[in-house]
């Protein structure tokens, strides 16, 4: 008990010695608080965030060894820390990759929608081919994978993959995603309302929590959007089920009605989609 009272005597003496100005710490303290908030919402539904309790437990055991004098164990966790820096990066590695990629794409997607308002109506129709694709490709139950890329760009993938810079036709789709062309197998890339490059190939999550029924398409769908901000749109070759990848999440189920639903809230801003809606109302209305 008299180190735990040392301790917090030291905390206070310590508290008291800072000199406080309002304007500046008050900025400090948002700073902080947004920094650790946005820690948490990271790890929270990763498999980091385990590795991070971990972490946690682990300083805590030192503390209290060091508090209690307990030599061995605070020796041998001495030992560990002097390695646990660079054995941190190294665990970690895949979620600061993923966190340094996604850094600042959230607050530009909230401050610049993904496209303009007058060409609304020409992304509108490219969703709206997408969709009638992907119906068509789950009733025949043919494999497929599209991405939207959005802030975070896709160079490195689109290199793996054969570029076409095509309009977006849901023709072209089905023949894409043909069980006999050369690159059915591939992940399809949509950049700026173009069907910009085909065949490409996606990085696997290694996510273990994944449902072991979903094959290689959808692993790539997840892991694609865990180290970017691309929206994915796969079909089940086995089941046509047609599903959506955002985030390092896969919602399943989607008909071509709900799915364009869903990729109007993921490609446009609330603001601006709902602006296309009553477009299209007036629009509905005159005829």
């Amino acid at each position: 008990m008299a180190e735990l009272k040392a301790l917090w005597s030291r905390f206070v003496d310590m508290f008291k010695s800072v000199e406080f100005s309002p304007i500046n710490d008050t900025i400090d303290i948002l700073l902080v608080t947004v920094i650790i908030y946005f820690i948490f919402k990271f790890l929270r539904d990763r498999r980091a965030g385990k590795l991070a309790a971990g972490v946690v437990l682990f300083l805590v055991l030192l503390v209290i060894s060091d508090m209690f004098e307990m030599r061995a164990l605070n020796f041998l966790l001495q030992s560990v820390t002097q390695a646990g820096l660079v054995a941190l990066l190294i665990v970690f590695q895949p979620e600061l990759r993923s966190a340094l990629e996604k850094m600042g794409t959230g607050s530009i997607k909230n401050i610049k929608a993904m496209f303009t308002t007058t060409d609304m109506k020409k992304y509108m129709g490219g969703i709206t081919e997408v969709c009638k694709a992907a119906e068509s490709l789950s009733a025949t139950k043919t494999g497929a994978l599209i991405v939207f890329e959005r802030e975070t760009k896709m160079g490195d993938i689109v290199k793996s993959g054969t570029v076409i810079d095509a309009e977006i036709n849901s023709m072209m789709i089905g023949n894409i995603f043909f069980n006999k062309a050369p690159m059915h197998d591939g992940a399809l890339i949509v950049r700026e309302n173009r069907l910009y490059a085909a065949g490409c190939f996606l990085p696997l999550s290694q996510n273990p929590d994944i449902m072991k029924e979903l094959g290689t398409r959808h692993r790539a769908a997840i892991g694609v959007t865990e180290v970017s901000d691309a929206v994915v749109v796969v079909v089940s070759e086995e089941t046509g089920v047609i599903s959506v990848a955002v985030d390092g999440k896969l919602k399943r189920g989607f008909s071509a009605a709900t799915l364009e639903s869903l990729l109007i809230e993921y490609l446009f801003t609330e603001d601006k989609g709902q602006k296309m809606a009553n477009k299209e109302d007036n629009d509905g209305k005159k005829e």
